[in-house]
Parts: structure tokens; sequence; C-alpha cells
């Protein structure tokens, strides 16, 4: 019996002295390291020393894993933008210039791995990274045949070739082997798998079978057929020599080649190789796919990782990009185009053309237009409209005035030139007319109007504060923002910019009430489209699409936009670098696409329900309030209206009437119209007087001068019951025929010093004016108490 010695630096266990932590593991160390000696002294000498091999093989194995640990097995994957269906529009290459599409085990197709593996590896789910009997097989014929008849590498080796190249020589083989065994006790046999998946060579710069299935069949590898999997299977072997692109005959042959064997194994029906062998080996060769490229390129900065899944509608997406590079070859070089689509229910956008013609140096085609900032034109109009209705400052009839604004500082012409004096809002916004827009925008407040679209989340750049030109383009603003807006005309007034990436949620704000949103929805929807020149009534064909122009000023920038229940499209035409493009403007430029792109799209939606806040009732002018609440002797002309929440503003004070402005007379006891101020006039009613602006268009006989002939008793003729202001020298509907025709109007009348206005712009001269250009034209003479007169003549130039 041996005598054990005491444990060294140990205090003997005594009562009350337990032993620490550190002296308990020290005693159990101790104690195992003296059960295996008395095992080990029991076993045969051979068997130790073989124990002891083992023991000591295992540690030097542990020990190399430990020093050359694996190289990493994710390869740095290309970046791939995709479509909502999971199909690539961009892929942007790695460092190295490859392009690697990622791709998961489950999502290859079945018949794919079952082609590899029957052919590459039928053993792969059973052996530890090396099969013994392939590679005996293997040496075998190399030595009787004196070169390589079957190959003996396993898909491990495969992959341990892939991550770390090797010279194929004898060590170099060994060392293959050796990583083979590393991997395979590190990884499971899937990972393993879905290493060689996406970095197995495919020829070029495609790695990857992903990349492959795209490049080469133009399609997914989840929607593989028999033959196409055996294809894919098959390339790896020799990528270069079987390139279906470019030796169609070589990889025909080693498809069928893989298909008859997986069909003598068992793996595949006969059927599979009866039909797959009849199928041509057609490769499209599109290594890199390139739709979309400017969203593309955007989606992929604002998005990390190497897939980018994005709301593209890639179908669409390809049939806009065809649509618009034909649409712009019409139009001079250095024009482009930009066109976005939007879904009104979620905002993703489902198509996005950043240019007319990517790549094309001559139409600016590297720039993105969907981002550029522009001149808006009069494309916020509408949004001014329906926010001075939530204000209660108009509605849908309300009396506007289209006339020369001598009292005002901001004086806009209309685009045609000409002015049509009394026009509702309806009209002013159906015909896109500048002066109402002024007037309201005037009444609600540029700053207003600025404010209310930053709370929205639409921030227009500005060169200075805000000022009345905002409703004419004098801001900036990107069409994507602009998808926005008028996407809030079906969305009971919610703004919300468009989002682009999967998963992502739109965030709306509000900008207009539900009925005012509603109220411009029905205006704009109910103008007429060149596309069709019916009426509904007539052809049953219901309207679905309500949509506005604008054209900046200098012809740079023309715009149309349009809604519908279900779609938002905006469309931008010009020169990005901002230079002038005369004689195209929304109506003739924007607008025809915008119609040929909404007639091609599926579009059965419901059109937007009247709210309960919006009645439909009867309005009187001059007055602007309901007819049922105004005196029938001051209902001079009555308007069908759309009021929000049974509001009925009054008309909005014409700038022209000072020193204050009046709106009625009252009328003598004999019914004849007198001043109101004087004190012996017989109260028997009133009578109604439109705008002072708008006297150029009302008969002789309903302008005020009429009206007050006469003033109080002893009372002196203010400035208003003054002779009225007439043009003569011209007639009205006059033909002129003449090369250079000199205008020499003349007037009667009128107070003070006249102002002239040709076709809405200010005329200063000292006695005429040279024309020479034919055409209609429009003359306006106002005086400084602000009565005017109006002629239309036209000039022919004689041949």
């Amino acid at each position: 019996m041996s005598r054990r010695r005491p444990l060294r630096n140990v205090p003997p266990l005594e009562r009350g002295h337990p032993l620490t932590l550190w002296q308990r593991g020290w005693l159990k160390l101790r104690h195992s390291g003296r059960a295996c000696r008395r095992w080990l002294g029991r076993l045969p000498r051979w068997l130790r020393f073989s124990a002891l091999g083992a023991v000591a093989l295992f540690l030097s194995l542990l020990a190399l894993d430990r020093i050359f640990p694996p190289p990493p097995l994710d390869p740095a994957y290309a970046r791939v933008v995709l479509d909502m269906k999971g199909r690539p529009l961009r892929a942007f290459a790695d460092t190295s210039g490859v392009w690697r599409y990622p791709v998961t085990l489950d999502q290859v197709s079945p018949r794919y791995i079952e082609a590899l593996l029957g052919y590459e590896d039928r053993h792969f789910w059973r052996h530890p990274g090396v099969n013994p009997v392939a590679m005996v097989r293997g040496v075998w014929q190399w030595l009787r045949y004196g070169r390589a008849v079957s190959g003996g590498s396993t898909l491990t080796m495969q992959v341990a070739r892939l991550i770390e190249p090797y010279q194929r020589s004898i060590p170099g083989k060994l060392r293959q082997m050796a990583r083979a065994l590393q991997l395979e006790w590190h990884y499971d046999k899937r990972t393993l798998l879905t290493v060689y998946l996406n970095r197995a060579p495919f020829g070029g710069n495609l790695e990857g079978v992903q990349a492959a299935s795209f490049a080469y069949l133009g399609k997914s590898v989840a929607k593989l057929t028999h033959a196409e999997a055996a294809l894919l299977a098959v390339l790896p072997q020799a990528p270069s020599r079987n390139r279906p692109d470019r030796h169609p005959e070589r990889a025909r042959a080693a498809r069928d080649k893989v298909m008859q064997r997986l069909v003598a194994q068992g793996g595949w029906p006969e059927q599979a190789w009866q039909e797959g062998r009849i199928e041509p080996v057609l490769a499209r060769g599109h290594f890199t796919p390139m739709e979309a490229p400017l969203f593309a390129r955007l989606a992929a900065d604002s998005q990390p990782g190497a897939l980018v899944h994005t709301t593209i509608d890639g179908d669409l997406q390809r049939w806009l990009e065809g649509r618009v590079a034909s649409y712009i070859r019409r139009f001079p070089e250095q024009t482009s185009a930009a066109l976005l689509l939007v879904d009104n229910k979620t905002m993703a956008v489902r198509a996005y053309v950043g240019s007319a013609e990517y790549g094309n140096l001559r139409r600016h085609g590297y720039l993105d237009m969907v981002q550029a900032i522009r001149s808006p034109g009069s494309t916020l109009k509408p949004f001014i409209y329906g926010l001075a209705m939530d204000e209660g400052l108009v509605h849908s009839a309300s009396l506007l005035s289209d006339a020369p604004r001598l009292g005002s500082d901001y004086r806009p012409a209309n685009f045609s030139g000409a002015f049509q004096g009394p026009v509702t809002l309806t009209q002013a916004l159906q015909q896109s007319l500048n002066v109402p827009a002024v007037q309201v925008l005037e009444a609600l407040g540029a700053d207003k109007l600025v404010s209310r679209l930053d709370n929205a989340g639409v921030r227009l750049a500005l060169s200075d504060k805000p000022n009345p030109a905002i409703a004419l383009g004098a801001a900036g603003i990107r069409l994507e923002q602009l998808v926005a807006l008028y996407s809030a005309l079906t969305r009971e007034g919610q703004v919300a910019m468009p989002v682009w990436l999967e998963g992502q949620q739109a965030v709306p704000r509000p900008l207009l009430s539900p009925g005012a949103a509603w109220i411009i929805w029905q205006i704009l929807s109910a103008q007429g489209r060149a596309d069709q020149p019916f009426t509904s009534e007539a052809t049953g064909r219901v309207n679905r699409l309500a949509w506005k122009t604008g054209t900046s000023y200098g012809y740079r920038d023309s715009w149309a936009m349009g809604v519908s229940g279900r779609w938002t499209i905006g469309v931008w035409l010009g020169r990005p670098d901002g230079t002038p493009l005369p004689g195209f403007y929304g109506q003739s430029a924007a607008v025809p696409l915008l119609l040929s792109v909404y007639s091609r799209l599926a579009d059965n939606s419901p059109l937007p329900v009247q709210p309960n806040t919006v009645s439909e009732v009867e309005i009187c002018w001059p007055l602007g309030r309901k007819a049922s609440a105004t005196l029938p002797q001051t209902c001079l002309q009555r308007q069908s209206a759309w009021l929000l929440e049974a509001r009925d503003p009054p008309t909005l004070p014409d700038p022209m009437d000072w020193p204050s402005p009046l709106r009625q007379v009252a009328l003598t006891a004999e019914g004849k119209p007198t001043l109101a101020r004087c004190q012996d006039a017989a109260q028997a009613g009133f009578r109604a007087l439109w705008p002072l602006s708008l006297e150029p268009w009302r008969k002789p006989g309903e302008r005020r001068q009429a009206l007050l002939a006469s003033g109080c008793a002893g009372e002196e003729q203010s400035a208003e019951l003054q002779a009225p202001i007439r043009i003569v020298a011209l007639g009205e509907g006059n033909l002129i025929r003449s090369q250079r025709y000199r205008l020499q109007p003349k007037v009667l009348g009128g107070v003070g010093k006249p102002f002239w206005f040709l076709n809405g712009q200010r005329l200063r001269w000292d006695g005429d004016q040279v024309l020479s250009e034919a055409g209609r034209y429009q003359l306006v003479v106002v005086d400084e108490a602000g009565n005017s007169d109006r002629v239309e003549f036209r000039l022919e130039n004689p041949s």
C-alpha cells in the first residue's frame, strides 16, 4: 500500500477550518490525475503508448487549429437593389469588380440542389469533409490512365479551395483536405453548402448561383427547370469553357450529361430527361443588371446591406423607361424628363425615372431630376385655393378678378397675355389663371402658405421672404415633393412623402381638410382631357384622373401632375442645366406623356367619396353669398358652388376699390340708386356693385357710373362719380391689316392719369406703340380712380 504525500501549501483539515474554493479544486485535480494514472497502468504497454499518441495528436491538431484558423466564409457581396418581386434592378460590384448575389439554401430550387449533389458529391451529407473512397478511386485512375478520369474532391474541399486558393500540387491538395476537415469540424453541412452556392465561379465576374441564374437565364434560382438546374450545376467545373453565352453547344452537352446521370441514379424521373434535352441553351449574357439606375443608386445609399429590397414594380419600371426615352426624342438635344409613379394607398414608389436616357451626356442622363430643385410654375395653385377654403376665404364659385392689378405692387399677367374679367375659382384653377391665384394668396398670406407646407413636410426653397410670386413659381421644389402634395387630394388632405424601401411606412401629415381636398380634386377632374375628347355622358367612360399643369418662368420647366384614387403621377420636362426651352410648356410638353402613361395603368379604383362637410348650393354674384340669403335685387348672377361646412364667404376685396370697397348702393323711394351716405336717401333697398377692376367687362348700364349718376344735394361729385373712361380710335373686334401698326389710342373721361395694359403687360410709352407680330391683342386702360375700359382687336400681316 503506497503512502500518499500530503498536499503542499494546503493546511490540514481541522474542525472549524473548511477548505477554500481553490483548495477543493486542487484536491479534485490531483485525485483525477491519480485515477488516470491507475487506469493507464492497467493497459498493455502498446495500447498505453497508442492512447498517449492519440492524445498528443489531438492536442497538436487543436493547437494547429488555433494557430491556423479557417478563413472567413462570408465574401464581400456586391450590393444589389431588388424590385418588389425580388428581381435585381441594379448591382454595384464589390471592390474586386465581382457580381456576387447573396442567396440562402432555402431560396434555391430543390432541383438545383439535387443536380449539384448528384453530380458533384452524392455522399455530401455523410462524409467528414473528405471522401476516402473517391480519393482512392481518383488516384488509381490517375496512375492507370496517366490523367485524371474522375475527381475525388468533395463539395467541402471545393469550398476550402474557394475561400483559400492553392496551387495544384500534392502539397496543395493535402492542404485542401486539411482545410476541408477543419471546416467540417467548425461548421455544419448547411452552412458549407450555402457558402458554395454563393462563391462558386460561373464565368466572367459572376460568382454564386443566384448571380449566374439572373445573368444567363434571366430568372431567380428558385424557379429553375430540370435542364436549367443541370446547366448551372455543371458550369463551375469549367466556367470559361462551358459558358452558355459563348459556347452554347458545349454547355448543352455538359448539361445533358448531368441529366443522364441524375436519371441513372434514380434521382430524377425519365420524363425530366426527355423534356429537358429539347430545351435550347439561350443565355441573356447580361452580367450586370441596369434598370432604374438613378433610383437604385439612391436606394443603395439610403440602406446598408448586400440586398436592398424596394417597392419598385420592375415590369412598370422597364415599360416607363422605354416610354420616356421614346417620348423625349421629339424634343431638342439637352432636354431631359423625369417621371414618378406612386401608389396612393401606401405611398410606395412603383416607378422612378430620374432621367430620359441614362448615360446620354447630351441629355444630362446622369442627373436625377426627380430630386432636382426646380421652379414649380403653377402647380402650387390648387393648394393655395384649398388652404383658402379651409380658412373660410373662398368657395368653389367665389368671384375672382382676372384683370390688371393697378392698385397692387405686384402685377402679374396670364400665360395667354389676356384677361378674362370675372371668373369663378373653379374657372381660375382649371385655366390656371395667374391674377386670381395671386389675389387669393394675398388674402391667405404667403407666410401662411409656406408655413402650412412646411408643417406638412414640404419645405420650399426660397431666395427671399415669402411673397405672392410663389403662386406663379417663385420658389424651388422637387418632383418627389409635388407628388406627395397631389397625393393628398385623394388621401383626405394628408401629405406623406413617397417611400421606396420594403417595409418602410409613410408618415402622413395634415395639409387640407378632407372637404377642401375633395373639392380641389373634383375641380381638377372636371376639366377635359385630350385623350378623351368626348364627355363621359356620351361615352360612358368615367374620368378618374385629376390633373394640373405648370410652366416656370422662361419656359425652363414643364410640369404635369395627375392623381386618381389609386395613382399619383408626376412628370417634369425641361433642360437640366436650367436654360430655357422656348415654345414648350406644361400643356404641350408634359401632359401628353402623363396621359399616355395613365391610359396604360390598371385603375379601377372608386372615385373619391364626397365628405359630409361639403354641400352644393347656389350663390349670387357679385356679393358671393348664398342665393337663399341674398336680396333678389342684389343677386345679379347665379352660380353653383361647393361649400365647405356650409360657409359662404363674401367676395374678396378688390385692390382697385379705393379708398374703400363699395359692395352695394342704396335705392331711393323711387327705386333709383344713390349713395348710401346720403342722409335723405329713402332706404327702399339695395343694388349690388361689381368689383371696380371688373367694370370693363360689364355692360354700360351695369357700371357704377351709370348707377351712381348723381350725388347728394349740394355735394360735389366724388372720384367714383366722374365721367366714365372710354377708349376711342379703336373699336371692339377691330381687324387691322398692317406690317407695322402704330398703336395710338385715345381716351375720354376718367380721373387723373390713364394707365395702359397690352395683353396684361404695363405699357410705358410717350404716345404710341409699334406692333408687328400678328395675333389677338387686348388693350385695357385704368385711371387713377380705378375706372377702366377694355377693347380687343386682331392684327394681320398682309402677304
